[in-house]
């Protein structure tokens, strides 16, 4: 009794270090639309570069979410995560002293690299040290945790930039990053000391690199839940990461400031959701696909509020949409506990980087995507004009209701109950 007290202890002292960098690689995510100005300012950025600078984090994560993990199935996600922590802070630091796009870049690349095992690791640790039936809820958990970081490159970060400019600002970031590295590395641990229930056995059983990719590419409903993926987190991020604090800044006329609260709404909606995301599931729709379709169909209306309607809508009620945008976003959290259940833990770390993939392969193209829209525009005094960024938003959105209908026929491997 007092050996399963203390391995519950455990797992949640583990869970906190990995919030604490989890938490980073959020903030790292989204926190260039609340600095965009300024950063193409000093660095003479286009939109289409600064499209492509938020991007390639995304493109370089997406891209390394499949190395990583066979990775992270064989070496362990403790070692993964501590190595990659190292390149994240390399890059952050790098980031806060760049003085060209070149610059910036490499150091985008590098935290892109860096941070890109750190949820699918966190995941497959959790695999180890929660049941399957209390998967959905932690994980719900450790994304609502986790975007204290998106909530942080708010308001927050506005407040700092005005401060100590953007530079000092991630400076400190980079500097607290490596500070968690070594927290990752000195107490956490891939699996509890003594394995328990079925899942450990099948855990044993080896798995090779390439025969998991094709159980996991072999299974038609993957493709579906990757195509929802890839538009769920595009809509997301063209929002929260990088368009959202110009659209609001150059067409609804906000300040900074102003930009950065009205983002976070987006955020505490994401954190409120995600924390009873789970619930509702079971309890409510009894069914993680049929909760992941609910609040993207949810998504899919509120976004389409950004092909016009919304510059017609006093700011309260604006703020109140965004809060909305980050409740339906939450339930896309459910595609993690959905492969969860499609395949073994013994490739749960392939499966778990597979599908993030799609995720993070979605918030590249879309930001990219966007960027050469919004520039093709052209330019006024005041910026983009309205209907560049209408143009804009309108590829995330028609994405989604593609997907959306696609994934009408994708299989239900919801845990019931």
């Amino acid at each position: 009794m007092s050996n399963k007290s203390s391995i519950r202890r455990q797992r949640w002292v583990i869970f906190s270090v990995l919030a604490l960098m989890y938490i980073l690689v959020y903030f790292y995510r989204v926190s260039l639309a609340v600095v965009a100005g300024d950063i193409s300012r000093e660095l003479r950025l286009t939109p289409q570069q600064l499209g492509s600078l938020s991007g390639i984090l995304f493109y370089v994560y997406a891209v390394a979410q499949l190395p990583l993990g066979p990775m992270i199935d064989r070496l362990g996600s403790r070692l993964v995560i501590s190595g990659c922590g190292v390149l994240t802070t390399m890059g952050g630091l790098l980031f806060s002293q760049a003085d060209s796009l070149a610059m910036a870049m490499v150091a985008r690349v590098l935290i892109g690299i860096g941070t890109a095992s750190v949820l699918m690791a966190t995941f497959t640790i959790f695999s180890h040290w929660f049941s399957k039936q209390e998967f959905g809820r932690v994980s719900g958990f450790m994304v609502a945790i986790g975007n204290l970081g998106n909530l942080s490159a708010t308001a927050p970060l506005a407040l700092a930039v005005a401060a100590i400019g953007w530079r000092s600002s991630f400076l400190v970031i980079g500097l607290l990053q490596a500070v968690v590295t070594v927290l990752v590395f000195g107490m956490v641990r891939d699996r509890p000391p003594v394995a328990d229930g079925g899942d450990a056995a099948d855990a044993a059983k080896p798995a090779g690199m390439l025969g998991a990719w094709g159980e996991i590419f072999g299974n038609p409903h993957f493709w579906l839940l990757g195509l929802i993926s890839f538009f769920w987190y595009g809509n997301y991020l063209a929002l929260q990461g990088l368009w959202g604090g110009p659209y609001l800044m150059e067409v609804m006329h906000l300040s900074r400031a102003a930009t950065g609260q009205m983002l976070m709404f987006t955020s505490l909606g994401f954190i409120a959701g995600s924390m009873v995301i789970d619930t509702i599931a079971r309890r409510l729709f009894r069914s993680y696909k049929k909760t992941l379709l609910t609040g993207q169909v949810v998504l899919l209306v509120l976004m389409s509020g950004f092909l016009g309607t919304a510059e017609a809508l006093p700011l309260p009620l604006l703020a109140a949409g965004f809060f909305a945008v980050g409740l339906a976003v939450s339930s896309g959290v459910m595609i993690y506990p959905i492969i969860r259940s499609m395949f073994s833990v013994r490739i749960v770390g392939t499966a778990l980087t597979s599908i993030n993939f799609f995720v993070l392969m979605g918030a590249a193209v879309t930001q990219q995507l966007m960027g050469v829209i919004v520039g093709s525009y052209g330019r006024g005094a005041a910026g983009a004009s309205p209907a560049a960024y209408h143009a804009a938003f309108l590829f995330p959105v028609v994405g989604l209701a593609v997907a959306i209908v696609a994934y009408l026929f994708a299989r239900d491997y919801s845990e019931k109950g």
